[in-house]
């Protein structure tokens, strides 16, 4: 089968989780014997990195040979260009190589992600292939993409223009005109990839049905690990305290911010932040003086699993509203216990799969670290359930069988 993905990021032009479930995707398709084609906006990533690339993205070379990529830029066109589809909702200077590949009659599927910087929603209707967009953001309802209202909680009610402007953008006027709903008569598959995103996107007038497929942990990451290696990139901590980890961007949103409160009054375990983002220098700000919380820095998934493999648990603080939460399954493949605020998409994985607890207020969350502190068969038996709710549900083979099924489901006719 030949697969195109539409995508605004894609490594080494990436920024959080869309980007990197893409790339994943895309060689997992490949190594099970399709060809895959990637478009992507590589004005996006660079005019919002300051031309910056990170150097422990994955390259192109990390590809699959059965993996064709096709960046794509506007020159020195690109701001203009990136204005233009942000306000139209349509492609500007890049609509010619996007009618080219959506319009090429050899894709059996087009694949759309994130493709708010890509012409959305007119691209929707280019092309004649079976097309499926999967949600790995609310901004299909949300122009600020997340359900962030006003910079400061979790969207309850509905103040979109007045959100959108105190957030210093423009508001994108396509969004009352219908827009959405012509476009998405095209898409024959919405796809979530949590029961909480379909229905959040539904309490907010998303007009479509959208379909459950979880994300999954790539075979090839399943690797044995060395619980007696030496963790040598952690200076000036002493390495018998048992300690919490927390992994991800360090971004306001996701609550790091939270755990170093709570940390100040935890004098029983160490908190180990890894990561990079904006918020890090306030963070370290908060920390500093406090002789248990460590940042790491950037980390390489190796130096990862050291540290998952000797941690009381994984804590995911976020604020908003997750999408799914990449860090529970990590840690459950790692047959690491979690430790989720209960918000948006976090506490469904974690019900589910008892892997761990979940959390509504401070001392929710003192109380489960203790327990898992202090009982090393909880944290034994937790670690087990999340490593086998992993293999019940979020294995390449169940993604798989779900994601060809779904295409068997809605496919139909090509006119």
């Amino acid at each position: 089968m030949k697969i195109l993905m539409v995508t605004t990021f894609y490594p080494p032009h990436n920024f959080g989780g869309d980007g990197i479930f893409v790339h994943r995707l895309t060689n997992m398709l490949a190594r099970h014997g399709h060809t895959v084609h990637v478009a992507y906006n590589v004005d996006a990533y660079n005019l919002l990195s300051d031309n910056h690339l990170p150097a422990d993205a994955p390259s192109d070379e990390s590809n699959h040979p059965h993996v064709t990529t096709h960046p794509l830029s506007s020159g020195r066109l690109a701001s203009v260009d990136m204005l233009a589809m942000h306000q139209l909702g349509m492609p500007l200077f890049k609509e010619g190589a996007l009618r080219e590949l959506l319009e090429d009659a050899h894709f059996d599927v087009v694949h759309f992600h994130n493709v708010s910087l890509m012409g959305a929603p007119r691209i929707f209707t280019y092309g004649k292939a079976l097309k499926l967009c999967t949600m790995h953001e609310e901004w299909l309802v949300c122009p600020m993409h997340i359900l962030w209202r006003y910079d400061r909680e979790p969207c309850t009610q509905r103040t979109c223009l007045s959100c959108t402007i105190h957030g210093k953008r423009p508001p994108q006027w396509w969004r009352y005109t219908g827009a959405i709903e012509r476009a998405g008569k095209h898409i024959d598959a919405f796809i979530a990839p949590s029961r909480f995103t379909s229905e959040i996107v539904r309490k907010n007038g998303f007009p479509f049905d959208v379909h459950y497929i979880p994300y999954f942990f790539p075979d090839d990451m399943l690797l044995p690990v060395d619980t007696t290696t030496p963790i040598d990139f952690l200076q000036g901590r002493d390495p018998s305290r048992p300690y919490f980890l927390f992994i991800g961007r360090l971004e306001r949103i996701k609550g790091a911010q939270v755990l170093i409160d709570v940390f100040k009054r935890y004098p029983h375990a160490d908190l180990l932040i890894a990561g990079r983002g904006t918020y890090e220098p306030e963070l370290r700000r908060m920390a500093n003086g406090m002789k248990n919380v460590f940042f790491t820095g950037f980390l390489s998934y190796a130096q990862l699993r050291l540290l998952y493999a000797r941690a009381l648990a994984s804590i995911v603080p976020s604020i908003c509203y997750e999408t799914f939460g990449w860090i529970t399954l990590e840690s459950y493949a790692n047959r690491t216990p979690v430790i989720v605020n209960d918000l948006g998409a976090l506490p469904e994985v974690v019900n589910e799969g008892g892997g761990g607890f979940t959390y509504k207020n401070e001392a929710d969350l003192i109380a489960a670290m203790d327990a898992l502190r202090t009982q090393p068969g909880l944290r034994q038996r937790m670690g087990d359930q999340g490593y086998q709710s992993y293999l019940d549900h979020f294995t390449e083979q169940r993604h798989l069988e779900m994601y060809f099924g779904l295409m068997d489901q809605v496919r139909r006719p090509r006119v």
